[in-house]
């Protein structure tokens, strides 16, 4: 393969045709030579095929040179490529500008692509605008998008508690962590408990890390089984999710074993956790 396209590059180099250049370009992206394709889609605006901006963008983007693929959406803009401004707002998101990230989504949104507003959705959320938020990840949902039908439910079920909810939850477990978390929320409340290990097993195993936490708390206090409890709460820190340090230590300290106990306590602390901060100070005033 990597031979056939050195073979066609050098074919290409005095080339003139603009359908030729792209066609190979895209090949040279997808084989990750990123700055041969680069050259391929310069070649081609220059030509005089500006929508070609896009493809060029999106080369610098994998490239981390994010200014100049700024450049490049925004002349792919002008050209008529509205599938630009998604890549562009992630461009601004990642430059840290957060006004014209937004405004790059807006308008991505504005032309239907959902992966617009549920980017949109995810940076009001962390604004603290949660309707806005939820009613753009709905929106995007009703255009198909399973991450944002996942998301959407996800903030509702958090909201509401609603168990009617569970379709939707399910839906998009796939796609959107916390909503299989949610999912077995509810299927444990419903006393669906081997149903709710089922799916929290499957999330584990497909690598959602927020599966953890609920799979070592259902097995510790529905299935009285707190070695795998204790092993669901480990994996889920190995996995990144700095809350098992907090209900890993009331294990531990339910064991007796305090020193085992403060040290996780103090490691979800030094993680930002309101839960194992308090844990770790009660833990020391009752040494006092």
């Amino acid at each position: 393969m990597s031979e056939d396209l050195d073979a066609r590059l050098r074919a290409a180099a005095e080339g003139v045709d603009a359908r030729t250049l792209v066609d190979l370009g895209c090949d040279l992206a997808d084989a990750g030579r990123h700055p041969d394709a680069e050259g391929c889609f310069r070649r081609a605006v220059a030509l005089g095929e500006e929508w070609v901006s896009f493809n060029l963008g999106n080369e610098l983007m994998a490239q981390g040179r994010l200014t100049e693929a700024v450049d490049a959406f925004n002349r792919a803009i002008v050209a008529g490529e509205p599938d630009a401004w998604l890549n562009l707002g992630h461009c601004y998101q990642d430059l840290g500008d957060v006004a014209e990230a937004m405004h790059a989504y807006r308008e991505a949104d504005a032309v239907n692509d959902p992966n617009g507003a549920l980017a949109l959705a995810y940076m009001l959320r962390e604004q603290g605008e949660a309707d806005e938020a939820e009613a753009l990840a709905r929106r995007a949902a009703s255009l198909g998008n399973l991450e944002a039908l996942g998301a959407a439910a996800c903030w509702q079920y958090d909201r509401t508690l609603d168990p009617a909810l569970e379709a939707d939850l399910r839906r998009g477990a796939a796609h959107y962590p916390s909503a299989r978390a949610d999912l077995a929320h509810i299927l444990r409340d419903t006393g669906r408990a081997e149903e709710a290990r089922q799916e929290l097993t499957l999330g584990a195993k497909l690598g959602q890390r927020e599966c953890w936490l609920p799979l070592g708390n259902l097995l510790d206090d529905v299935f009285g089984d707190p070695a795998a409890a204790e092993d669901a709460y480990r994996a889920g820190i190995a996995a990144g999710d700095t809350y098992c340090h907090h209900n890993l230590g009331l294990l531990l300290l339910e064991r007796g074993d305090r020193p085992g106990a403060e040290e996780q306590f103090r490691r979800g602390s030094q993680a930002g956790d309101r839960l194992a901060e308090h844990a770790l100070r009660d833990l020391l005033n009752d040494e006092e």
